[in-house]
């Protein structure tokens, strides 16, 4: 998943099989199927850059085929890792190993962002918002999910009294640490004071039972899921929703000349050499390892120190 900067905890699955555990082995085709389904509806239809945050080991990166480019954002080298194994290293994927809080990119460069099952590990999803909008070029269209409050099961337990924390309330719930579950309306909240204008919003894992999932084969229930995603423009009453929304323009954007900016001073001069990336402004140099740029800690040069 994604890290932080030096104020904030990091959540990272560094060396974790994360995708073999969580997704492959552990019961999880009816959550991905119904994500797929989403995503398929609230993706633009494509363009020449796309950038997926907290793409661990590239589970949806096959959903972006129609998009020139994709670049892979991660905290952790060895869910990039991972993700090459299944991708490639073509042209068409860049790897890059960086704090969500901290985007080495320059403004105005991708045409769409997609960030499933990240935010709930954000201590500052705000700030991370902000970045993302940065880097996105005006109207581009960033595709989040995130984990909901306000669900079904949640409401009948604390009706129940068997939970202490109200899911009507806006706080954001720290179910366990680092990670967070959230009100609709402060997600809505966020988006709009960092320049989104809110789109589509789909409800999904209508069916997120253990007992059901067991029972029911995941095909079907991720059909019925399918028909009642739509309601998520109405209500939202299922542990996950996903929306799309479109960056507003915050004025005129100049077509982009670079690629990466240095995460430390945000200077755009820089210069790749051997296996590295050397910023002339402050001197830091991101190492490029294994077909993987890691900006997490960026170093001074031997001519800095």
């Amino acid at each position: 998943m994604m890290g932080s900067d030096s104020t904030n905890p990091i959540c990272d699955y560094e060396g974790s099989r994360y995708q073999s555990e969580f997704w492959e082995e552990g019961g999880r085709e009816y959550e991905d199927r119904v994500e797929r389904i989403a995503l398929r509806h609230l993706l633009p239809e494509g363009g020449p850059l796309c950038l997926e945050v907290g793409a661990g080991a590239g589970r949806l990166t096959d959903e972006l085929a129609h998009f020139d480019r994709v670049t892979l954002l991660d905290y952790s080298h060895t869910q990039l890792q991972q993700a090459q194994e299944r991708l490639g290293r073509g042209a068409r994927f860049v790897y890059v190993a960086a704090d969500v809080y901290r985007l080495p990119f320059v403004d105005g460069l991708f045409d769409a962002a997609l960030m499933v099952r990240v935010i709930h590990h954000l201590v500052d999803p705000r700030t991370a918002l902000t970045g993302i909008h940065a880097t996105l070029r005006p109207c581009g269209t960033l595709v989040m999910e995130f984990a909901n409050k306000r669900n079904a099961k949640a409401i009948m337990r604390y009706w129940l009294g068997l939970q202490s924390w109200n899911p009507f309330s806006p706080e954001t719930v720290e179910f366990t640490r680092l990670n967070f579950n959230f009100h609709p309306r402060i997600i809505r909240s966020w988006l709009h004071e960092v320049g989104f204008a809110i789109g589509q919003q789909r409800s999904l894992s209508h069916f997120r039972l253990p007992a059901l999932k067991r029972i029911v084969p995941a095909e079907w229930l991720s059909s019925v899921d399918a028909a009642l995603q739509p309601s998520g423009d109405h209500w939202q009453l299922t542990p996950s929703v996903m929306l799309c929304a479109s960056a507003r323009p915050t004025g005129p954007v100049a077509p982009a000349q670079a690629f990466f900016r240095c995460p430390r001073c945000t200077s755009t001069a820089l210069t790749e050499r051997e296996s590295e990336l050397h910023c002339p402004n402050c001197g830091r140099i991101c190492i490029v390892r294994d077909g993987i740029y890691d900006f997490r800690e960026q170093q001074l040069s031997k001519e800095e120190e």
